[in-house]
């Protein structure tokens, strides 16, 4: 289980991350809370890279996804030394969805690499002075690249570039999984996730955070057949564990077709009657586990990552969550005001609780911790109050044999 400290140096490395990104992007006077909030968040940094922190949340990010990501990369690598730059950056277009989805298996060991946006060929300022901040030392196996490019060839001054070639959504995840093996000395990954090119993408994007912290590639295919480019990274793997995040967008055609490669396992399956699809297939997602790929989390202990689901380039933005610190799995809100029932259930059944027949008490609990990704417009102020409360560690009644075990000691 992950250790509290973990968390909050995390969080205490975004507060100073403040600074150095106050200096660029909108004002803080553009930023509203939504209508009918309780009340604002405290004033923020210009750009928004921490906004307000609560007992057991973390908010990051600001108005835009390039904000969003550019806080992300400033809390994980904030580049005061030499170990906390990152080897390389990512550079995405926003208008390239599958492209960033894709290149979030880049956060994984042992490339490391936070995801930043361009607007088209445009760099926002925003990245440009996070390039500027986390200084990406150079990926050996890249001929030294310190900015992938995927889907853009916005300007990077001064920086090594490498740019990953992108066409069709298999195309592009085929070439972003051949950088990998060459970013990481040839080695090949043993396992990679299948999804349906044409999910909805709110569907697709907990899938970032599975790539990042499990360095499997994302693979795409469609309804009625598994791509020529998806066929040929299948076949080179020579038989690797294929996991399907979404496996009724797939269909059963090509869930057979796929069984040629390797053996396949569904992350997720049917949503109950009543619940939210995304909201439902993140939390799936977040429980699944299948020896040693995936997360597992069915217990307190662990780092959460909350974003909302119509902000889907979110997900790849907030990847390099899950591959470091607490390495937190993605989960989903369908409003900016609302915790879904089923992620309040969830949290409910993980949440960290302590005894009073423990002499330490909650001194020795597990704790969790969430980063909430965006401004009010994606999580609103009363929703992350409401997030923190059931992460908190609370007191609960002691099992007959847990009694039994504090008298005898």
């Amino acid at each position: 289980m992950s250790a509290a400290r973990g968390p909050r140096l995390l969080a205490a490395l975004a507060l100073a991350s403040c600074v150095g990104v106050s200096a660029c992007g909108k004002s803080a006077s553009q930023r509203q809370s939504p209508e009918g909030s309780f009340s604002k968040l405290a004033p923020v940094a210009q750009q928004g890279a921490v906004s307000l922190s609560t007992r057991n949340t973390t908010r990051l990010g600001g108005v835009d996804v390039a904000e969003d990501a550019a806080a992300v990369a400033r809390t994980v690598y904030p580049g005061l030394t030499a170990e906390t730059r990152p080897r390389a950056v990512v550079l995405a277009s926003e208008a390239d969805w599958t492209a960033a989805l894709a290149a979030s298996v880049l956060a994984s060991s042992p490339i490391g690499a936070p995801l930043l946006y361009s607007e088209g060929e445009t760099l926002p300022e925003v990245t440009r002075r996070t390039l500027e901040a986390v200084r990406p030392t150079g990926l050996s196996g890249l001929g030294g690249a310190q900015v992938i490019q995927v889907g853009t060839n916005a300007t990077v001054g001064g920086l090594t570039v490498h740019a990953v070639p992108v066409g069709e959504p298999a195309e592009t995840a085929a070439a972003i999984e051949r950088l990998l093996v060459a970013a990481a000395g040839g080695t090949s990954p043993h396992r990679v996730i299948v999804l349906a090119a044409n999910a909805p993408r709110a569907m697709q994007m907990p899938a970032a955070g599975l790539a990042a912290q499990s360095g499997a590639p994302i693979l795409f295919v469609t309804r009625s057949r598994v791509p020529i480019a998806t066929a040929g990274v299948l076949a080179s793997l020579h038989r690797p564990s294929i996991y399907v995040v979404g496996a009724a967008s797939v269909g059963a055609r090509t869930l057979g077709d796929l069984r040629r490669f390797g053996p396949v396992a569904t992350v997720s399956e049917g949503t109950p009657a009543g619940t939210d699809p995304a909201s439902a297939n993140a939390i799936a997602v977040s429980r699944f586990t299948d020896g040693v790929f995936g997360w597992g989390v069915k217990q307190p202990g662990h780092g959460l990552a909350f974003a909302n689901s119509s902000r889907p380039l979110d997900a790849p933005a907030a990847a390099p969550l899950s591959a470091s610190g607490d390495y937190a799995p993605l989960l989903l809100l369908e409003a900016a005001d609302q915790v879904p029932p089923a992620l309040a259930a969830y949290l409910v059944d993980i949440q960290p609780g302590y005894t009073s027949a423990y002499q330490f008490g909650p001194a020795r609990s597990a704790y969790n911790h969430g980063w909430l990704i965006g401004d009010e417009a994606a999580i609103s102020a009363v929703t992350q109050a409401e997030l923190d409360s059931l992460l908190e560690t609370t007191p609960r009644v002691p099992s007959a044999e847990e009694a039994s075990v504090a008298q005898s000691e």
